[in-house]
Protein backbone atom coordinates (compact mmCIF):
# COMPACT_ATOMS: atom_id res chain seq x y z
CA UNK A 1 0.00 0.00 0.00
CA UNK A 2 1.38 3.57 -1.11
CA UNK A 3 2.58 5.70 1.46
CA UNK A 4 -0.22 8.13 0.69
CA UNK A 5 -2.80 5.57 1.05
CA UNK A 6 -2.03 4.68 4.30
CA UNK A 7 -1.52 8.30 5.38
CA UNK A 8 -5.13 8.31 4.31
CA UNK A 9 -6.26 5.88 6.57
CA UNK A 10 -4.47 7.33 9.62
CA UNK A 11 -5.34 10.49 11.21
CA UNK A 12 -7.11 13.54 10.00
CA UNK A 13 -6.31 15.78 12.30
CA UNK A 14 -3.76 17.04 14.91
CA UNK A 15 -3.86 18.34 18.08
CA UNK A 16 -1.35 21.27 19.75
CA UNK A 17 -0.63 20.68 23.44
CA UNK A 18 0.56 24.58 23.49
CA UNK A 19 2.62 25.17 26.49
CA UNK A 20 1.73 22.55 29.03
CA UNK A 21 2.83 24.59 32.06
CA UNK A 22 0.32 27.14 30.91
CA UNK A 23 -3.30 25.56 30.39
CA UNK A 24 -5.39 27.85 32.22
CA UNK A 25 -7.22 30.56 30.01
CA UNK A 26 -5.76 33.40 32.60
CA UNK A 27 -1.69 32.22 31.71
CA UNK A 28 -3.21 31.96 27.95
CA UNK A 29 -4.65 35.55 27.93
CA UNK A 30 -1.08 36.86 28.88
CA UNK A 31 0.47 34.43 26.00
CA UNK A 32 -2.17 35.80 23.85
CA UNK A 33 -1.35 39.42 24.69
CA UNK A 34 2.36 38.81 24.47
CA UNK A 35 2.65 37.22 21.46
CA UNK A 36 0.35 39.73 19.74
CA UNK A 37 2.24 42.65 21.01
CA UNK A 38 5.56 40.89 19.46
CA UNK A 39 3.71 40.30 16.33
CA UNK A 40 2.59 43.58 15.63
CA UNK A 41 6.00 45.03 16.40
CA UNK A 42 8.01 42.38 14.05
CA UNK A 43 4.90 43.77 11.13
CA UNK A 44 5.23 47.54 11.79
CA UNK A 45 9.32 47.46 11.82
CA UNK A 46 9.50 45.30 8.75
CA UNK A 47 6.87 46.97 7.23
CA UNK A 48 8.71 50.55 7.76
CA UNK A 49 11.89 49.21 6.50
CA UNK A 50 9.80 48.40 2.91
CA UNK A 51 8.03 51.47 2.60
CA UNK A 52 11.51 53.28 3.34
CA UNK A 53 13.22 51.44 0.77
CA UNK A 54 10.78 51.92 -1.62
CA UNK A 55 10.23 55.93 -0.94
CA UNK A 56 13.79 56.83 -1.70
CA UNK A 57 15.52 55.79 -4.72
CA UNK A 58 18.70 56.39 -3.39
CA UNK A 59 18.72 53.18 -1.32
CA UNK A 60 17.82 50.86 -4.67
CA UNK A 61 21.15 49.00 -4.05
CA UNK A 62 22.79 45.98 -3.43
CA UNK A 63 22.90 46.33 0.14
CA UNK A 64 19.31 47.87 0.82
CA UNK A 65 17.80 45.28 -1.66
CA UNK A 66 18.62 42.42 0.78
CA UNK A 67 17.55 44.15 3.60
CA UNK A 68 14.17 44.78 2.24
CA UNK A 69 14.31 41.32 1.10
CA UNK A 70 15.25 40.25 4.70
CA UNK A 71 12.54 42.62 5.52
CA UNK A 72 9.85 40.38 4.13
CA UNK A 73 11.10 37.17 5.03
CA UNK A 74 10.83 38.08 8.59
CA UNK A 75 7.35 39.08 7.85
CA UNK A 76 6.65 36.15 6.36
CA UNK A 77 7.68 33.33 8.69
CA UNK A 78 6.15 34.79 11.93
CA UNK A 79 2.50 35.18 9.76
CA UNK A 80 3.10 31.12 9.15
CA UNK A 81 2.54 30.29 12.82
CA UNK A 82 1.59 33.16 14.69
CA UNK A 83 -1.80 33.70 13.53
CA UNK A 84 -2.19 29.62 14.74
CA UNK A 85 -1.08 30.12 18.20
CA UNK A 86 -3.11 33.45 18.46
CA UNK A 87 -5.70 31.41 17.99
CA UNK A 88 -5.03 28.74 20.51
CA UNK A 89 -4.36 30.81 23.37
CA UNK A 90 -7.32 33.44 23.05
CA UNK A 91 -10.10 30.22 21.61
CA UNK A 92 -8.32 27.62 22.58
CA UNK A 93 -8.31 26.57 19.01
CA UNK A 94 -5.92 23.32 19.01
CA UNK A 95 -6.97 21.60 16.08
CA UNK A 96 -5.39 21.64 12.75
CA UNK A 97 -5.86 19.34 9.75
CA UNK A 98 -3.55 16.94 8.58
CA UNK A 99 -2.85 18.89 5.37
CA UNK A 100 -2.53 22.12 6.96
CA UNK A 101 -0.26 21.08 9.52
CA UNK A 102 2.29 20.08 6.85
CA UNK A 103 1.48 23.19 4.51
CA UNK A 104 2.85 25.08 7.84
CA UNK A 105 5.35 22.81 8.26
CA UNK A 106 6.82 22.84 4.26
CA UNK A 107 6.30 26.85 4.73
CA UNK A 108 8.38 27.37 8.10
CA UNK A 109 10.76 24.72 6.68
CA UNK A 110 11.16 26.63 3.59
CA UNK A 111 11.39 30.78 4.34
CA UNK A 112 13.90 29.78 7.41
CA UNK A 113 16.14 28.06 4.57
CA UNK A 114 15.70 30.99 2.51
CA UNK A 115 16.76 33.13 5.61
CA UNK A 116 19.87 30.96 5.82
CA UNK A 117 21.11 31.65 1.92
CA UNK A 118 19.89 35.61 2.40
CA UNK A 119 22.74 36.11 5.15
CA UNK A 120 24.94 34.28 3.40
CA UNK A 121 24.13 36.31 0.42
CA UNK A 122 24.29 39.55 2.32
CA UNK A 123 27.34 38.86 4.32
CA UNK A 124 29.14 38.11 0.68
CA UNK A 125 27.91 41.26 -0.05
CA UNK A 126 29.72 43.13 2.60
CA UNK A 127 33.02 40.96 1.69
CA UNK A 128 32.64 42.22 -1.56
CA UNK A 129 32.17 45.98 -0.64
CA UNK A 130 34.86 46.00 1.79
CA UNK A 131 37.27 43.65 -0.26
CA UNK A 132 36.85 44.42 -3.28
CA UNK A 133 35.15 47.85 -3.84
CA UNK A 134 36.65 48.60 -7.34
CA UNK A 135 34.93 45.49 -8.63
CA UNK A 136 31.81 45.59 -6.48
CA UNK A 137 29.70 48.22 -8.38
CA UNK A 138 30.23 45.56 -11.24
CA UNK A 139 29.90 42.00 -9.55
CA UNK A 140 26.55 43.22 -7.22
CA UNK A 141 24.67 45.03 -9.88
CA UNK A 142 21.27 45.61 -8.92
CA UNK A 143 19.48 42.92 -11.40
CA UNK A 144 22.36 40.42 -10.61
CA UNK A 145 21.11 40.66 -6.82
CA UNK A 146 17.60 40.30 -7.55
CA UNK A 147 18.83 37.38 -9.54
CA UNK A 148 20.21 35.67 -6.12
CA UNK A 149 17.79 36.84 -4.01
CA UNK A 150 15.37 34.81 -6.17
CA UNK A 151 17.81 31.98 -5.91
CA UNK A 152 17.55 31.99 -1.90
CA UNK A 153 14.05 31.88 -2.31
CA UNK A 154 13.45 29.30 -4.77
CA UNK A 155 16.49 27.08 -3.31
CA UNK A 156 14.52 27.37 0.49
CA UNK A 157 10.70 26.08 -1.06
CA UNK A 158 12.72 23.31 -3.15
CA UNK A 159 14.95 21.95 -0.26
CA UNK A 160 12.45 21.12 2.26
CA UNK A 161 10.58 18.95 -0.16
CA UNK A 162 12.98 16.03 -0.15
CA UNK A 163 11.99 15.95 3.83
CA UNK A 164 8.29 16.79 3.11
CA UNK A 165 8.18 13.64 0.71
CA UNK A 166 9.60 11.13 2.83
CA UNK A 167 7.34 12.35 5.81
CA UNK A 168 4.58 11.91 4.22
CA UNK A 169 5.30 8.31 2.96
CA UNK A 170 5.23 7.06 6.50
CA UNK A 171 2.16 6.27 8.11
CA UNK A 172 0.51 8.50 11.18
CA UNK A 173 -2.08 6.14 12.75
CA UNK A 174 -2.06 7.98 16.02
CA UNK A 175 -1.65 9.47 18.64
CA UNK A 176 -1.67 12.83 17.12
CA UNK A 177 -0.83 15.12 20.04
CA UNK A 178 1.85 17.48 18.81
CA UNK A 179 3.57 18.53 21.39
CA UNK A 180 3.86 22.31 20.60
CA UNK A 181 2.54 25.27 19.56
CA UNK A 182 2.76 24.94 15.90
CA UNK A 183 3.51 21.97 13.68
CA UNK A 184 7.53 21.95 13.89
CA UNK A 185 8.95 19.23 11.91
CA UNK A 186 10.32 17.19 14.56
CA UNK A 187 7.50 17.12 16.91
CA UNK A 188 5.06 15.84 14.07
CA UNK A 189 7.90 13.09 13.01
CA UNK A 190 7.60 11.93 17.10
CA UNK A 191 4.21 10.90 15.89
CA UNK A 192 4.40 8.91 13.05
CA UNK A 193 3.70 4.78 13.44
CA UNK A 194 6.59 3.64 11.55
CA UNK A 195 10.21 3.38 11.95
CA UNK A 196 11.19 7.13 11.72
CA UNK A 197 15.41 6.21 11.61
CA UNK A 198 16.15 6.99 7.63
CA UNK A 199 13.51 9.82 7.61
CA UNK A 200 15.04 11.47 10.61
CA UNK A 201 18.89 11.18 9.90
CA UNK A 202 18.52 12.85 5.88
CA UNK A 203 16.20 15.22 7.30
CA UNK A 204 18.81 15.79 10.12
CA UNK A 205 21.78 16.15 7.46
CA UNK A 206 19.22 18.77 5.54
CA UNK A 207 18.95 21.26 8.22
CA UNK A 208 22.41 21.01 9.45
CA UNK A 209 23.82 21.23 6.01
CA UNK A 210 21.57 24.34 5.47
CA UNK A 211 22.80 25.89 8.87
CA UNK A 212 26.48 24.67 8.54
CA UNK A 213 27.52 25.50 5.14
CA UNK A 214 26.08 28.84 5.10
CA UNK A 215 27.48 29.77 8.60
CA UNK A 216 30.74 28.77 6.99
CA UNK A 217 30.28 30.76 4.42
CA UNK A 218 29.33 34.20 6.50
CA UNK A 219 32.35 33.56 8.83
CA UNK A 220 34.89 32.82 6.11
CA UNK A 221 33.67 36.44 4.60
CA UNK A 222 34.26 38.22 8.17
CA UNK A 223 37.49 36.53 8.92
CA UNK A 224 38.74 37.91 5.37
CA UNK A 225 36.78 41.68 5.93
CA UNK A 226 38.68 41.80 9.13
CA UNK A 227 42.00 41.12 7.30
CA UNK A 228 41.35 43.31 4.88
CA UNK A 229 39.71 46.15 7.04
CA UNK A 230 43.21 46.09 9.68
CA UNK A 231 45.43 45.74 6.87
CA UNK A 232 43.96 48.98 5.01
CA UNK A 233 41.91 51.50 6.51
CA UNK A 234 42.58 53.57 9.23
CA UNK A 235 41.50 53.84 12.74
CA UNK A 236 37.86 55.54 12.07
CA UNK A 237 37.44 53.13 8.86
CA UNK A 238 38.07 50.36 10.83
CA UNK A 239 35.45 51.60 13.46
CA UNK A 240 33.21 52.08 11.30
CA UNK A 241 33.57 48.61 9.06
CA UNK A 242 33.89 46.76 12.76
CA UNK A 243 30.54 48.70 14.05
CA UNK A 244 28.84 47.39 10.38
CA UNK A 245 30.14 43.60 10.76
CA UNK A 246 29.56 43.62 14.73
CA UNK A 247 25.32 44.43 13.99
CA UNK A 248 25.41 41.62 10.90
CA UNK A 249 26.92 39.11 12.95
CA UNK A 250 24.82 40.21 16.38
CA UNK A 251 21.91 39.06 13.43
CA UNK A 252 23.80 35.71 12.21
CA UNK A 253 24.88 34.76 16.03
CA UNK A 254 20.37 35.27 16.71
CA UNK A 255 19.80 33.13 13.51
CA UNK A 256 22.28 30.00 14.14
CA UNK A 257 22.27 29.90 17.99
CA UNK A 258 18.23 30.27 18.03
CA UNK A 259 18.02 26.65 15.28
CA UNK A 260 21.11 25.23 16.36
CA UNK A 261 19.38 25.35 19.63
CA UNK A 262 16.07 23.78 19.16
CA UNK A 263 17.75 20.84 16.65
CA UNK A 264 20.03 19.71 20.15
CA UNK A 265 16.86 19.71 22.05
CA UNK A 266 15.34 17.34 20.71
CA UNK A 267 18.50 14.75 20.80
CA UNK A 268 19.35 15.83 24.36
CA UNK A 269 16.89 13.96 26.60
CA UNK A 270 15.50 15.14 29.41
CA UNK A 271 14.67 18.20 27.59
CA UNK A 272 11.42 19.34 29.01
CA UNK A 273 8.28 20.10 26.33
CA UNK A 274 8.25 24.02 27.35
CA UNK A 275 12.15 24.52 26.83
CA UNK A 276 11.52 23.11 23.79
CA UNK A 277 8.77 24.83 22.83
CA UNK A 278 9.91 28.25 24.04
CA UNK A 279 13.48 27.46 22.03
CA UNK A 280 11.61 26.99 18.66
CA UNK A 281 9.42 30.30 19.23
CA UNK A 282 12.21 32.36 20.02
CA UNK A 283 13.42 31.03 17.24
CA UNK A 284 10.56 32.01 15.45
CA UNK A 285 10.19 35.74 16.48
CA UNK A 286 13.26 37.04 17.78
CA UNK A 287 15.30 37.92 14.80
CA UNK A 288 12.26 39.42 13.24
CA UNK A 289 12.42 41.34 16.01
CA UNK A 290 15.93 42.75 16.05
CA UNK A 291 15.95 42.96 12.36
CA UNK A 292 14.17 46.29 12.26
CA UNK A 293 16.60 47.85 14.85
CA UNK A 294 19.64 46.52 13.60
CA UNK A 295 19.18 47.38 10.26
CA UNK A 296 16.93 50.80 10.40
CA UNK A 297 17.26 52.44 13.91
CA UNK A 298 20.78 51.57 13.71
CA UNK A 299 21.88 52.54 9.81
CA UNK A 300 22.66 56.33 9.47
CA UNK A 301 21.38 56.09 5.93
CA UNK A 302 17.79 54.87 6.88
CA UNK A 303 17.27 56.70 9.59
CA UNK A 304 18.38 59.66 7.79
CA UNK A 305 15.50 58.14 4.70
CA UNK A 306 13.20 58.22 7.21
CA UNK A 307 13.29 61.22 8.58
CA UNK A 308 12.95 63.03 4.62
CA UNK A 309 10.20 60.59 4.24
CA UNK A 310 8.26 62.37 7.41
CA UNK A 311 9.30 65.41 6.06
CA UNK A 312 7.77 64.93 3.06
CA UNK A 313 4.78 63.79 4.85
CA UNK A 314 4.58 66.26 6.85
CA UNK A 315 4.56 64.18 10.27
CA UNK A 316 8.25 66.12 11.31
CA UNK A 317 8.92 69.89 10.66
CA UNK A 318 11.52 70.64 8.20
CA UNK A 319 13.89 71.64 10.69
CA UNK A 320 14.43 68.74 12.52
Amino acid sequence: MSGINQTGLGIKEFFFVGFPQFQDQGSRNILFAVFLTVYLLILLGNLLIVFIFIQDESLHTAMYMLVCSLAILDMVIPSITLPRMLALFLFDFRLISFSGCFTQMMLYLGVGTAESFLLMLMAFDRYMAICNPLHYPTVMSNSFVLKLIFCCWLGGLLIPTVTLVLTLRLLFCGPNEVLHCFCDYPSVLRLACANTVLTSYVSLSIGLSVLLIPLFCILLSYVKIIRSVLQVAGSEGRLKAFSTCATHLLVISVFFLTAVSVYISYRVPGVSSDVRTLASVLQNVLLSLLNPVIYCLRTKEMRDSLLKTLRKTKIFPVGL
